[in-house]
């Protein structure tokens, strides 16, 4: 058993969260993850009630959380209601300042998850009093800044250590098997988020051509791009870019974005129709560098318990190699 403070705090088995994917992280990816001795998280995404609604009721009983985009939410702020209303065991910002929401989620009993990108972005977090922070690395699927977890990790350690201890540190990004679970231990960190690796699991709202564009992938296969922000018209913030899988699109439109605004309309259309049918080639997916490591599609279960077996053995082994 991999017993850390984050397994203490949330009463887990194993020291792993799910990232609140938007779309693909829905109430039955979220249970399974709890359910399997992790904690499982709900993905926000840009604000839909009634998907977020229908979502917690997939999730049936089971104690899981909530993920926001933090810009989004502040332009529907009713959605942190809609969230707290349905009891989460805790709830993630990322990707904006917590400190508008921190108080009313924590008033409640909350657990508070800031996710940060940059040693800054801890700063903030750090004063908005997130329980726990994520330190995300670029590595990582989906939105992200520049950093990368291996440094991340270990700096925002220091600066919890220094400034406020009783905080948990979580690694993000690139972190899809033991070997990444045991490294994030190693480096300070008090638990793991996971994304991609769960992205590609039997539970999670991915269709059958995203999966399988990704497990014909490798790492060298993805790209930090804005192009299908663009394209989705969403008003990201500029300092974020989302690591995908490249594709017929990417080769379309990466590096000609001020072309791709000129007709972000048209474009709009067809993107949303390809994201609908689940087409690889003329949407995105989202995964990140980890998806080279990913062989197949497989229960959360089976994801979850190996991840930590392959930990807790990494660690005996590489324990034993140093003293010997």
């Amino acid at each position: 058993m991999l017993k850390t403070r984050l397994t203490e705090k949330l009463r887990l088995r194993y020291p792993i969260i799910s990232a609140p994917m938007a779309f693909a992280a829905g109430g039955r990816l979220a249970s399974a993850v709890s359910n399997a001795g992790g904690l499982g998280l709900i993905g926000g995404g840009y604000g839909d009630a009634g998907w977020l609604t229908e979502e917690f009721r997939a999730a049936g009983n089971t104690a899981v959380g909530v993920g926001f985009i933090t810009w989004s939410l502040a332009r529907n702020p009713s959605l942190l209601d809609l969230a707290l209303a349905h009891d989460p065991k805790a709830i993630l910002l990322s990707f904006g300042d917590p400190t508008p929401f921190a108080a009313r989620i924590k008033a409640q009993g909350v657990t508070l998850i800031c996710q940060v990108q940059t040693r800054r972005d801890a700063e903030r977090a750090l004063e908005a009093e997130a329980d726990i922070i994520v330190a995300q690395g670029s590595e990582a699927g989906g939105h992200g800044d520049k950093r990368a977890t291996l440094t991340l990790v270990p700096e925002i350690a220091d600066l919890i250590a220094s400034r406020r201890p009783k905080t948990l540190l979580v690694a993000a990004g690139g972190i899809g098997d033991g070997r990444g679970l045991a490294a994030a231990l190693i480096l300070g960190a008090d638990g793991v988020l996971v994304g991609s690796r769960l992205w590609a699991s039997a539970e999670a709202n991915v269709s059958e051509p995203m999966h399988a564009a990704a497990l014909a992938a490798t790492g060298d296969d993805t790209i930090r791009s804005q192009t299908m922000d663009i394209a989705r018209k969403l008003p990201w913030p500029k300092r974020y870019t989302a690591r995908v899988l490249k594709n017929a699109f990417i080769e379309r439109w990466h590096g000609r974005e001020d072309e791709l605004v000129v007709v972000a309309d048209q474009e709009a259309a067809k993107y949303r129709a390809a994201w609908a049918a689940g087409d690889p080639e003329n949407s995105n997916t989202f995964v990140g560098e980890v998806v080279g490591l990913i062989e197949k599609i497989e229960p959360v279960s089976t994801i979850i318990a190996r991840m930590a077996s392959e930990a807790e053995s990494v660690i005996r082994e590489k324990a034993a190699v140093v003293t010997a």
